[in-house]
């Protein structure tokens, strides 16, 4: 078992309302290795000023954390049956819907990941085969309900 811990800061700004709605929701999280990334609200959700588009909302990081942890789990298995890969990339997408309860969430996401081998690469089926196996070894994919759709171009 493990732990994973972060910090969320947010302290509202001097002279700024609150009761009104009309304050920033722009904070920062800090996680356990000292990194620090600035976050807010998503534009989608509360419009700017109150947000800033050019910071992580939750929604963005949820997509992200998904993305990063199958990929993680694919060059593991890649690795262990010996291709060799030189990049990976994944232009992952979430959308944000009702769900089967009435509620607001991330109700899809679709990884889109392109993978670069040195040598020889697996062909199709074994591609597909592995990409599947990285989605049922995903920690953050085994915790969420959201349906995770991995395309393999």
């Amino acid at each position: 078992m493990s732990h994973h811990r972060s910090t969320v800061r947010w302290r509202r700004r001097e002279g700024e309302a609150f009761a009104d709605g009309r304050y920033s929701r722009v904070h920062a999280w800090r996680f356990d290795g000292g990194a620090e990334i600035g976050a807010s609200a998503s534009p989608d959700v509360v419009p700017p000023p109150f947000s800033s588009a050019e910071l992580v909302d939750p929604e963005e990081a949820f997509v992200a954390s998904l993305s990063s942890c199958h990929m993680l789990w694919y060059l593991s298995i890649a690795a262990k049956r010996g291709f060799v890969v030189d990049a990976y990339e994944d232009d992952a997408e979430g959308t944000m819907a009702r769900d089967g309860r009435g509620r607001m969430s991330i109700t899809r996401v679709v990884l889109t990941p392109r993978v670069a081998y040195a040598g020889l690469a697996p062909d199709r089926a074994t591609e597909e085969a592995m990409h599947h196996e990285a989605h049922e070894r995903c920690f953050i994919a085994n915790s969420v309900r959201t349906e995770i759709e991995v395309r393999v171009p």
